[in-house]
C-alpha cells in the first residue's frame, strides 16, 4: 500500500510540477505578447504623429512659398558665391572618402577650376570710350548765335577770326503723313466719240489691308509698339493722340486681326521648316484670358528652332492635345522639362527627351535652407559640369561630344550614383527629396546631351523666349479672347525670330508688308527673319520694293506738300 501510495503521490507530484511550469509558461507568452502590443501602439503612434508633422511642415512649407511671392518677389540668379563654392567642394571631397564612391580621374582637371587658396579669374574691364558721337545718319540742323554786341552793330563791324561748333542731340514728335494717291484718268484722242469709250487708269496700289486707311509704316509701327515694346491698347491710343492721330483701340485691334490673316502662311512655313532642325526646344507659360463672370486661363507655348526660328502658339488648355497641335509630324529630339504632357510623345517614339539640367539644379536651390549639406553637394558638381559647357561653347559639336564623354560623363554618373545612395537617408516630402527624385527620374533625359554634342545642356533658350510673354503679360494683364492669344503668337513669332537674328523689327514689318500682297505663295518662306538678308539680295526683291510708293513714303524719298500748297 505505502508503495502504491508512494508511486500516488509521486505521480502527483510530477503532475503539480508540470502542471506549474505550463502556468509559468502560459503567464511568460502572455507578458511577451502584452510587451509587443505594447511596441505596436508605440509605432503606430509614432507613425501618427510623423505624418501629422509632415502635414503641417508641407503646409508651412506652401505658405511660406505663398509669402516669398508675395512679399519678398522673385529670388536671385541661381548662383554660388566663390566662398560657397569652396566649401561644398571640400565637403565633397569628405562625403566622397566618407561614402567610398571613387570619383574617375577626368573629374580632376575638370574640378581643378577653382582649387583651395586661388582666386577666380575675373573678366577684363573694357576701357571706357567716353562719350560716343551722334550718329551720321540723322539729319542735322544749324543754327547760329551771334553776341549781343555783334547783333546791335552789325556784322560788317566784326572780323569773323573761328567758329565753336556744339552738338546737341534733340527729339521731335514722330512724323506721320497723309500720302494722296492720284490716278489720272485717260482717253484716246482719236476715239470714236458714238461708241463706248475704254478709259485708261492705273490699278490702286496694294495695301496689306485691302481698302485700308493704314499704309505698311503704320501698321509696322503698331505692331511693334504693341507687342515689342508690350505697350497696353488704351496707352497706345493715348501715344498716337499726343501724336497728332485719333486711333481707337478697336480700330487698331481690327488692323492687327487682319494682318495676322495675311502672314499665317509664312509662320505656317516657318513651322514646318523647324521640323527639319536637330533638335528642338519647347517651354509654355499661362496667361489670364477675359470671360464673362472671371478670367480663364489659357497658355503660351514657345518652340525654339535655334539659329533658326522662334515660333509661339496659343492653346485654351495645357494638355497633350496642345502639345500635339504644337509637334504634330515631327520626329526628333526634344528638349523640355519633365512635365507629363510630352509623355506620349516619348513612349510613341517620336521623340526623344533630352532634360534639362537647369531645372535639376533648381530643386536643389530650394533645398539650400532646409537641407544645406546635401544641396551644396549636388550644386558644387552641377557647377563643375557648367563651367566645361561655357568653355567648350563655342566648339563643333564633335569636339563638344568628345569633350563632355572625357570630363562630363564621370561626373555625371558619379553624381547620379549620389543621388541614388541619399535617396534612402531623406524624408519624403522636403525640398531636397524633390530634388533627388527628379533627378532620378530624369536619369536618361540628363545624360542625353553627353552622347550629342549638338544638344544644349539646359532648355534656358527656350525659357528666355518665354520672357518676352512674361514682360506683355505684366503690362496688359490678359487677353482679350482666343482669338487675341492666335493673333500675338502669329506676331511675337516674327519678332521674336527678328530679335535671333539681329534684324530691326520696323523696317521688317514695313517691308514684309510691302512685298506680302503680291509674293508668290512657293516662295513665302524666303521672307521669315532666318533668310531675310538673304532675300533682300535679290535683284526681284529690290525692285519690288524700290516700285512701293509707300515704302519710299517711309524713307522720305517722296516730296511732301502742305493742304495749303
Amino acid at each position: 500500500m505505502r508503495g502504491a501510495e508512494d508511486r500516488s503521490g509521486a505521480s502527483s507530484a510530477a503532475h503539480a510540477e508540470e502542471s506549474n511550469e505550463k502556468t509559468h509558461e502560459h503567464v511568460d507568452s502572455g507578458e511577451a505578447c502584452a510587451h509587443c502590443d505594447v511596441q505596436q501602439q508605440a509605432i503606430a503612434k509614432l507613425e501618427r504623429e510623423r505624418g501629422e508633422y509632415r502635414k503641417l511642415y508641407l503646409k508651412l512649407l506652401e505658405d511660406y512659398k505663398k509669402l516669398e511671392r508675395g512679399i519678398l518677389g522673385q529670388k536671385k540668379a541661381e548662383r554660388m558665391r566663390s566662398s560657397d563654392y569652396q566649401l561644398a567642394l571640400g565637403l565633397l571631397g569628405t562625403l566622397l572618402a566618407k561614402d567610398e564612391i571613387e570619383q574617375p580621374e577626368a573629374d580632376a582637371d575638370a574640378q581643378a577650376d577653382a582649387p583651395d587658396g586661388e582666386e577666380r579669374k575675373k573678366k577684363p574691364r573694357k576701357p571706357p570710350t567716353g562719350r560716343k558721337p551722334n550718329p551720321d545718319h540723322l539729319p542735322r540742323i544749324s543754327i547760329e548765335i551771334l553776341p549781343p554786341e555783334v547783333e546791335r552793330l552789325g556784322r560788317d563791324a566784326f572780323e569773323q577770326i573761328g567758329d565753336d561748333v556744339s552738338e546737341v542731340l534733340e527729339h521731335r514728335s514722330a512724323s506721320h503723313v497723309i500720302v494722296e494717291i492720284h490716278r489720272p484718268k485717260f482717253v484716246p484722242k482719236n476715239r470714236d466719240r458714238t461708241a463706248a469709250t475704254h478709259v485708261e487708269i492705273a490699278p490702286p496700289p496694294d495695301l496689306p489691308i485691302e481698302r485700308g486707311k493704314a499704309g505698311p509704316g503704320l501698321l509696322a509701327d503698331t505692331i511693334v509698339r504693341r507687342w515689342q515694346d508690350h505697350l497696353p491698347l488704351y496707352r497706345l491710343e493715348g501715344i498716337y493722340k499726343r501724336e497728332g492721330i485719333e486711333l481707337a483701340r478697336s480700330t487698331i485691334c481690327a488692323w492687327h486681326r487682319s494682318l495676322a490673316d495675311l502672314v499665317c502662311p509664312l509662320v505656317e512655313a516657318m513651322h514646318l521648316d523647324a521640323f527639319g532642325c536637330a533638335y528642338l526646344c519647347v517651354d509654355a507659360t499661362g496667361v489670364l484670358v477675359r470671360a464673362p463672370k472671371e478670367c480663364a486661363h489659357g497658355h503660351f507655348w514657345v518652340l525654339v528652332a535655334p539659329e533658326k526660328h522662334v515660333l509661339f502658339f496659343y492653346s485654351d488648355r495645357h494638355d497633350s492635345e496642345a502639345i500635339d497641335d504644337v509637334l504634330r509630324g515631327y520626329r526628333g529630339k526634344l528638349v523640355a522639362d519633365a512635365h507629363s504632357v510630352y509623355d506620349h510623345l516619348f513612349a510613341s517614339g517620336d521623340c526623344t527627351e533630352c532634360g534639362c539640367w537647369s531645372h535639376a539644379r533648381r530643386y536643389f536651390y530650394k533645398a539650400l535652407e532646409t537641407d544645406p549639406k546635401r544641396a551644396e553637394t549636388a550644386l558644387a558638381w552641377m557647377r563643375v559640369l557648367f563651367k566645361i559647357e561655357r568653355e567648350i561653347d563655342e566648339e563643333p559639336s564633335a569636339r563638344k561630344r568628345r569633350t563632355r564623354q572625357q570630363q562630363s560623363k564621370p561626373i555625371v554618373e558619379t553624381y547620379l550614383a549620389w543621388c541614388d545612395q541619399q535617396s534612402e537617408h531623406v524624408l519624403d516630402g522636403t525640398p531636397i527629396s524633390a530634388a533627388i527624385r527628379y533627378t532620378r527620374n530624369q536619369r536618361g533625359a540628363l545624360q542625353e546631351y553627353l552622347e550629342d554634342g549638338r544638344l544644349p545642356m539646359t532648355n534656358n533658350i527656350s525659357e528666355r523666349a518665354l520672357r518676352r510673354e512674361a514682360i506683355g503679360r505684366k503690362n496688359w494683364i490678359f487677353l482679350g479672347s482666343p482669338e487675341a492669344g492666335t493673333v500675338n503668337t502669329t506676331f511675337v513669332s516674327l519678332l521674336a525670330s527678328c530679335a535671333m537674328h539681329g534684324i530691326e523689327p520696323w523696317g521688317y514689318l514695313r517691308d514684309l508688308f510691302c512685298l506680302l500682297p503680291n509674293w508668290p505663295a512657293r516662295r513665302v518662306l524666303e521672307l521669315a527673319p532666318a533668310y531675310w538678308n538673304q532675300t533682300l539680295e535679290q535683284a526681284d526683291t529690290q525692285q519690288r520694293l524700290s516700285q512701293n510708293a509707300f515704302r519710299r513714303v517711309a524713307l522720305g524719298q517722296l516730296r511732301e506738300h502742305s493742304q495749303t500748297e
